[in-house]
């Protein structure tokens, strides 16, 4: 992905389609974080330092990787689990909206001609660098959305055959 990514204006529209999922209770378990690509080499030596306290040497490869992290498009939305034990509301159908949100961010982005791609790093799950991202305490990223100007066409991977995963229901 490569620049431009969306625009103020095309930000607001993405992220309200990725707000209209079923939301049992209104809870709205979910936020929304956006980084820019200006703010992606701070985060990238941000991470490395993370990454690199946790004692396992880095070749010049990956310590790359991690300066890069955020700058691979213009826009990154952090996706943040707000899901929590209701009385009412099951942690479960809580966890399936903020999924929802993911997947909507992704097709809103290809609906307004961007390329996208949803990606869960060691850094969703490193308390460290989630802090560090913006998560709150009992909050947990859902995924990054990187967002921005596809560079090639998009190639569909392979997909389990609808024969393997779909059955009619029959009584027994």
């Amino acid at each position: 992905m490569t620049e431009p990514g969306p625009d103020t204006v095309e930000v607001q529209e993405i992220l309200t389609a990725a707000a209209r999922v079923p939301d049992h209770g209104k809870l709205a378990p979910w936020r929304f974080i956006l980084y820019r690509k200006p703010q992606g080499e701070t985060i990238g030596r941000k991470l490395l330092e993370i990454c690199e306290a946790g004692g396992e040497p880095l070749d010049d490869v990956r310590r790359d990787q991690e300066l890069g992290r955020f700058l691979r498009a213009p826009l990154v939305v952090g996706v943040v689990s707000k899901a929590a034990i209701h009385a009412k509301i099951p942690l479960w159908e809580q966890e399936l909206s903020v999924g929802a949100a993911c997947m909507n961010l992704v097709n809103a982005a290809s609906a307004s001609g961007y390329a996208s791609q949803w990606l869960s790093e060691w850094y969703c799950f490193n308390e460290a660098a989630a802090r560090y991202l913006g998560c709150g305490e009992n909050e947990r990223f859902a995924g990054f959305i990187y967002i921005g100007t596809p560079t090639q066409a998009p190639f569909e991977r392979p997909r389990p055959s609808l024969v393997d995963i779909c059955t009619d229901w029959s009584e027994s």
